[in-house]
């Protein structure tokens, strides 16, 4: 069955908010309840109840040119919520607000969200955003479903080397496939999880830069060793980031606690836990 757009349950927010710069806070929210029709007390219950969840109680009288962009965002999350929707679709809701705002609504978001129990379609380009805000990710390529999980699935079961890359920029390492669950790769053979692997196909292997061990001691009684040459390294206040090269040219990033800092142009071995890496097959 179809049903136009006004006769749907659903609210949406927009990147520009879209709030009525003649009316107040108070009118920008009830518009919805007044176009439904509702009666006075029942649109007051509303609106002291939605002004105090979302904490705009002070501002109910003023205009949306006299609020800063997080009050702004919160006005049409108010608005959105009021009409109690089935279902609460949001555009890229934060793209205007400044970092630090940004931060403090995405859980702002996620609050309003888990008291309210609305399904909530949450479209955006920040994977921040989406790991506080979600339940269920769906990472879109070419108009496409790629994958579809929760965040922790996500992030650490890639199925695609495009989701590897596009959540948390893993490291995707090329290679040829040895029998099930072992590709080489720059010499050794590379124990890895994840996809069922043909003997002989092309396969890569992700695995994120803060997994990888770096050391300059070979590594004892260890799978996954790879020997490689340091080509940066920067100091990033709670921790190092190396840029490496192995034998055959692959370069891998590797992100390190700050002790024992190693220097451009030293050679280090590299242990990569196998349950940490995810072999691919497209």
């Amino acid at each position: 069955k179809t049903l136009p757009p006004e006769s749907r349950k659903m609210s949406m927010i927009f990147q520009s908010y879209a709030l009525w710069p003649h009316m107040t806070v108070a009118e920008n929210i009830v518009y919805g309840l007044r176009l439904r029709k509702m009666d006075r007390d029942t649109i007051a219950k509303k609106l002291a109840a939605i002004l105090s969840t979302t904490k705009l109680e002070i501002l109910a009288q003023r205009y949306p040119g006299e609020l800063s962009g997080g009050q702004q965002q919160r006005v049409a999350l108010a608005r959105a919520l009021i009409v109690e929707p089935e279902t609460l679709l949001l555009d890229e809701p934060l793209s205007n607000l400044d970092a630090n705002l940004r931060e403090e609504m995405r859980f702002e978001i996620r609050r309003l969200h888990d008291e309210y129990r609305y399904t909530t379609v949450y479209v955006t380009h920040d994977q921040s955003e989406a790991m506080t805000t979600a339940d269920l990710i769906a990472v879109m390529n070419a108009g496409k479903i790629d994958q579809l999980g929760t965040p922790e699935q996500i992030y650490a079961r890639p199925e695609s080397e495009f989701v590897a890359r596009f959540i948390g920029a893993s490291n995707v390492i090329k290679g040829v496939a040895r029998d099930d669950n072992h590709i080489a790769f720059a010499g050794p053979t590379l124990q890895v999880v994840g996809a069922k692997l043909k003997a002989g196909q092309d396969a890569a292997v992700a695995i994120r830069q803060h997994d990888i061990q770096l050391s300059t001691q070979i590594p004892q009684g260890r799978t996954n060793a790879v020997k490689a040459t340091v080509t940066r390294q920067v100091f990033l206040g709670a921790s190092r980031d190396y840029m490496v090269e192995t034998s055959d040219g692959t370069s891998l990033r590797v992100v390190t606690s700050t002790e024992n800092a190693v220097a451009k142009g030293i050679e280090v071995w590299l242990t990569l836990p196998p349950e940490r890496c995810r072999a691919l097959t497209r």
